[in-house]
This record gives C-alpha cells, sequence and structure tokens, in this order.
C-alpha cells in the first residue's frame, strides 16, 4: 500500500553570484517526514525551507559551523511547531544537506536518507544511517538470526521529536570534473540496491537517471516516497583543494536516547508477555534485542545531544564514506532492466494495455547490439531508455482513461 500523502520534500539553492559562492556554495537538501496526520509532510517541508534559510544568512562562520548551525535551528522550528498543536506533537523528519563550495563537499545529516558520492565507478555512502539496524552493527556483530528480526524502518535520530539533537557534519571531500553526488530518501534505497544505483549514474545523464530509478522502485513494489536529488561536477574549474582534517573529535557527555530506550523498553514487555504465555523463543528474541537496545542507550548511541559550536576545523569522521560499491560491471543491471520491460509485457498483455511496442523493441535491438559490441554502458543507456519509452506510454494511458472517466462521471 503506497502513502496517500507525499511526506519527501526536496530544495535545490544555487549561489547566485560568485561571491556567494565563494562564501557559501550550492546547498541540495532531501527530507522524509514520519507523524500522523500531516505531521510528516509538514516537517520534511520545514526542514527544507528552514535549512536554507538559516544557513545562508550572513555570517563569519565557516560552512561546517554555519551548515550544523542551520540543521540545529530547523530542528528547533520543527520541535516548536510540534508543540504548538497536538496533531503535530512529534512530527520528525531525516534531513540530509549537501554543500558544494570552493572546499569541495560538506555534507550535514541527521536519519536515514542518504548522500552518494560516484567517482570513476566507484559508488560511496558518505552518511551514516541513524536506524536501529546501522546502530546495533556499529556496535558490534550481530547474530544473523537477531539481524533477521531487527526492524529495518526504525531510525534513532531525527529533527523535530526533541528541543536537541546531535547531527553528523562531515568532509570536506575535494571536488573533481566527473564526480556525481546522489541524495535520496530510503524510498529509493529500499528497493533499487546501491550497485544499480551506482551503474545508472555513471551510464545516464542526472535527469534519465533520476526517472528510471524512480521508475524501478514503483515498479518493485515499493510502498514509500521517493524523492531524488543528482548533481554533477562538469566544470573542472570548481574544483578546489580543500584539507581534510585529522583533528580529534570531543568527547560529548553522556545522554539518553529516547528512541532506544522506548524500543527497549517495549521489547522487554513483549519479552515478559510472550513468557507469561509459555511463547519463550520469541520471548528470548524479544529480550535480547531490548538488551542490546538497552545497552546502546547506556553507551549514548543516538542520544539527542547538543553539540558545542564547532571551530572552523570541524574533524571529519575516520569511518566515512562508510560504505564503498564498485560500480564497474553493468551486467546485471541489464538483465534486471530486460525483465524489467518483459514483465512490462506481459502485464500489458494480461490488461490489455495498448502500447506502442515498435520503439522500444528497436531500443532493446540496439542495446542487444551494444552488448555484443562490447559497449555496456550504451547498452545500459539504451535499455533504460526502453524503460522510459514504455514508462511514458503507460502513464499517458491513465491520464487518458482519469480523463475518460471524469467526463462519463
Amino acid at each position: 500500500m503506497r502513502r496517500a500523502n507525499n511526506q519527501d520534500s526536496a530544495v535545490v539553492q544555487i549561489s547566485d553570484s560568485p561571491d556567494r559562492w565563494q562564501r557559501r556554495g550550492h546547498m541540495f537538501v532531501v527530507a522524509d517526514g514520519m507523524g500522523a496526520h500531516a505531521a510528516g509532510e509538514l516537517a520534511s517541508k520545514l526542514a527544507v525551507e528552514q535549512i536554507p534559510h538559516h544557513y545562508f544568512r550572513p555570517s563569519d562562520a565557516p560552512v561546517p559551523e554555519a551548515l550544523r548551525k542551520a540543521i540545529l535551528e530547523a530542528n528547533q522550528e520543527i520541535y516548536q511547531r510540534g508543540q504548538q498543536n497536538p496533531e503535530f506533537h512529534n512530527m520528525g523528519t531525516t534531513g540530509s544537506s549537501l554543500v558544494l563550495g570552493p572546499e569541495g563537499a560538506w555534507v550535514g545529516h541527521v536519519g536515514d536518507s542518504r548522500v552518494y558520492r560516484l567517482r570513476k565507478q566507484s559508488l560511496e555512502q558518505l552518511t551514516f544511517d541513524h536506524s536501529l539496524v546501522w546502530e546495533m552493527e556499529a556496535a558490534g556483530p550481530i547474530d544473523k538470526k537477531l539481524s533477521r528480526n531487527i526492524p529495518k524502518n526504525v531510525i534513532t535520530r531525527s529533527l523535530g521529536p526533541n528541543s536537541q539533537v546531535m547531527v553528523d557534519v562531515e568532509g570536506p571531500w575535494p571536488l573533481q570534473a566527473g564526480d556525481t553526488f546522489l541524495l535520496c530518501s530510503d524510498g529509493l534505497t529500499g528497493q533499487v540496491d546501491d550497485v544499480e544505483i551506482g551503474v545508472l549514474m555513471d551510464c545516464l545523464p542526472p535527469k534519465d537517471a533520476c526517472r528510471v530509478m524512480v521508475d524501478l522502485a514503483n515498479l518493485r513494489g515499493g510502498p514509500d516516497n521517493i524523492t531524488i536529488i543528482i548533481v554533477r561536477v562538469d566544470d573542472a574549474e570548481v574544483v578546489a583543494s580543500g584539507a581534510r582534517n585529522s583533528s580529534p573529535s570531543h568527547r560529548k557527555p553522556l545522554q539518553i536516547s529516547m528512541p532506544l530506550a522506548m524500543i527497549a523498553g517495549t521489547c522487554l514487555l513483549a519479552a515478559i508477555v510472550f513468557a507469561l504465555l509459555g511463547s519463550y523463543g520469541p520471548a528470548a528474541a524479544a529480550g535480547l534485542v531490548s538488551g542490546i537496545a538497552g545497552l546502546l542507550t547506556l553507551i549514548g548511541v543516538g542520544s539527542p545531544k547538543q553539540a558545542a559550536s564547532p571551530s572552523s576545523n570541524t574533524p571529519r569522521s575516520t569511518t566515512s564514506p562508510y560504505r564503498r560499491y564498485d560500480c564497474s560491471d553493468s551486467r546485471p543491471l541489464i538483465r534486471n532492466l530486460i525483465g524489467t520491460v518483459n514483465a512490462l509485457r506481459d502485464a500489458a498483455a494480461e490488461k490489455k494495455w495498448s502500447v506502442d511496442w515498435s520503439e522500444i523493441n528497436a531500443l532493446e535491438f540496439k542495446s542487444k547490439q551494444a552488448q555484443q559490441n562490447g559497449s555496456p554502458r550504451e547498452a545500459v543507456t539504451l535499455q533504460s531508455e526502453a524503460i522510459i519509452a514504455t514508462m511514458e506510454q503507460l502513464r499517458e494511458q491513465h491520464r487518458r482513461q482519469a480523463s475518460d472517466s471524469t467526463i462519463d462521471f
């Protein structure tokens, strides 16, 4: 079941003058809201409005400090709005921001939306997912049976539910001509795997890559909203060498993570109930999850800490990029794209959709020739164009049917 309302928001803020570019660069933000009624939609909308608003205010603060402060200010705005209306209480949103400037790329991040960089067929995830799964994996090895029972959609950090939040700010990563960045909500990454994302970014223009990724996620049954921003660095003139600071990070005082504390308490209660009912297997599993969540709470993982105002030498995490994928082999993606078009053919025949397959067949024939000629990138491009052409016809048919039904009504 897909959401009836779109709880994702995004914004692109391009510096409109050389001076502004030198001081603040360009900004890109993706937010994925959560909350009942329209709360999630409001939270994400506030995030993409408030983060650029505060970031671009006149200030002598260096980029990392201005970025962190802007996200903290946005958190306060969302929190205060939630306190004013009972329907919006505890509303929250992820917030992933990318700044491209003379120093390079900076990332400011809360939640499980992601920022990637593709460079020379290597895809790197620049952000750490603030999710229960990632936090538990970071705390140490997890039993495979237990890992299958960990909820995949529980996040440990977000903007809005608490008056304070810990913000990850990392960078700078020096820019090179050809670097391609992607910001996305988890509606994409839940359905399209990382290598597929990297190959599509490598082979297609940004606009076409976005279209194909969204189509694939939807066709694979994605129930969530999908938001994508792709940015490609084409002009070598914007490349500037940015120093990576290796100063040690400051230890922060222990505070309690409310999301993890709630998970620990809920799982403990479930363990007690299962034990009373004689279901000792589920009781043991729930008790183990409760214990791990409790341990993470005590060590401060995911806690809403108020970071001290960082200096201009805010350290970059030694563990970022957090994951890296080799995207040089496009053959698995080509097979998947062919399978997608074949599935659409079968669905069209079964449901008697009116589709002109001549253009699509021609694109697939050229894609097959490109594979035989040893041009896999061209094959990906042509097969992707076949999906775009198919989906355009299906969308147009859907629009006509909707229009006809309106007239009949």
